[in-house]
């Protein structure tokens, strides 16, 4: 029996139907989030021997920021968009529902680090085409992906609430994290210099402009099935 476009015995979850020109665009995001991520990681352990550290101390640094997890989710999910994977638990990634997740979590990135963060340091050299490549170029790649590939065919309008789970989920790695290692990723998150309850209230805060993220990519959705575009 021939199955569907896009699907595979083993998995009940179609790959999104890319275009050529979105196809270009998933393998350019893809590289380029990697030569982000792969960049920061050599960064991020040469500062630490940098200040006497060992290399544990700079990945346990590295591994602490959403900005690097979520360009490391954008780097996996982009490749197997440029490979069309199709078979086996790998294919789950390919649903409309992760992307849109990646979609809103890496558009956080690019709005807090522009608004929150940008001014609180002046990056140069290798860090300053990391910081451009992770807060800007990526999430300016996936958003151009999901405008030309995105249908609300296959998500529900409650999806952005269930997307929230993926910073819900980062918040409280990071708060167990600091309460081990002493140490916060960001200063709006970092209880012992601005106090639990302000902390959590920040958090709040965070979560709430996901989701409004959140219901503006499924926005773009409904958007492009009422003008026709299916790729």
């Amino acid at each position: 029996m021939r199955m569907p476009c896009g699907t595979h015995p083993l998995s009940p979850y179609p790959m999104p139907p890319q275009s050529r020109a979105s196809q270009q665009v998933s393998i350019a995001v893809a590289i380029i989030a990697w030569c982000g991520v792969w960049l920061q990681l050599w960064l991020s352990l040469k500062i630490a021997a940098g200040n006497g550290k060992t290399w544990p101390a700079g990945l346990v640094a590295y591994s602490g920021y959403f900005t690097v997890i979520t360009n490391w989710f954008v780097a996996v999910l982009y490749t197997l968009y440029s490979l069309r994977w199709k078979s086996g638990m790998l294919a789950w990634w390919g649903r409309h529902s992760v992307a849109g997740c990646a979609t809103t979590a890496v558009l956080l990135v690019a709005v807090v680090y522009h608004f929150l963060l940008r001014e609180l340091w002046n990056p140069q050299g290798a860090q300053w085409v990391a910081d451009i490549i992770m807060h800007y170029v990526v999430p300016a790649g996936v958003l151009a992906w999901w405008w030309m590939e995105s249908s609300d065919s296959m998500l529900k309008w409650t999806m952005p609430l269930r997307w929230c789970s993926y910073p819900f989920i980062y918040l409280g790695y990071v708060m167990v994290r600091g309460e081990f290692i002493d140490s916060y990723p960001y200063p709006f998150i970092d209880v012992h210099d601005i106090g639990l309850g302000r902390a959590l209230l920040n958090a709040s805060g965070l979560i709430a402009v996901f989701l409004v993220l959140g219901f503006g990519v499924y926005g773009i959705a409904r958007l492009r099935k009422q003008r026709g575009g299916q790729g």
